[in-house]
C-alpha cells in the first residue's frame, strides 16, 4: 500500500481511502512498549494537587504518557519509575530506541522526540 501524505491531524491518505491515528492508541502503545524495557518498572502518575508520584498499574499504562502530534510528527512523553541499581541513562537509550521502532512501525508516523521523566526509582526483589 503506498501512503500519498499526511494531514496535520494524524490522518494518512491511501488511495483506497483515510486512516486516522488516534493520539490515544499511541499512548497505549508507548505506554505498554516502556514497562517492556529493562530496567522500567512502570510508568508514573503524578498528582498536580499534592506532587505525588505514583506506580501505575499495567491498565492505566497511558497516564504516564503525553502524545503530541504535530506536523505529522509525533512528541511521546514518558513518565516512568526505574529500578534501584541500574544505569538512568542506559536505560533511558533502550527505552527511547524500542518505544521509538515500535510506535514508527504501529503508526506509520515518523516520531520526532520521546522526553523521559524519571519520576522514582524503587528498589525490586
Amino acid at each position: 500500500m503506498c501512503l500519498q501524505n499526511f494531514m496535520n491531524n494524524g490522518t494518512m491518505h491511501t488511495g483506497l481511502g483515510e486512516i486516522e491515528v488516534d493520539t490515544a492508541v499511541v499512548a497505549k502503545y508507548a505506554g505498554s512498549s516502556a514497562v517492556e524495557c529493562f530496567g522500567v518498572v512502570g510508568m508514573a502518575s503524578i498528582s498536580m494537587k499534592d506532587g505525588l508520584v505514583k506506580l501505575l498499574k499495567r491498565d492505566n499504562l497511558t497516564h504516564g504518557v503525553g502524545v503530541a502530534l504535530e506536523d505529522n510528527k509525533i512528541t511521546i512523553d514518558l513518565h516512568i519509575i526505574v529500578s534501584y541499581g541500574v544505569s538512568i541513562s542506559a536505560v533511558a537509550e533502550n527505552l527511547i530506541s524500542n518505544v521509538k521502532y515500535k510506535i514508527e512501525e504501529l503508526a506509520g508516523l515518523q516520531v520526532a522526540k520521546i522526553n523521559i521523566f524519571v519520576e522514582g526509582v524503587r528498589v525490586i526483589d
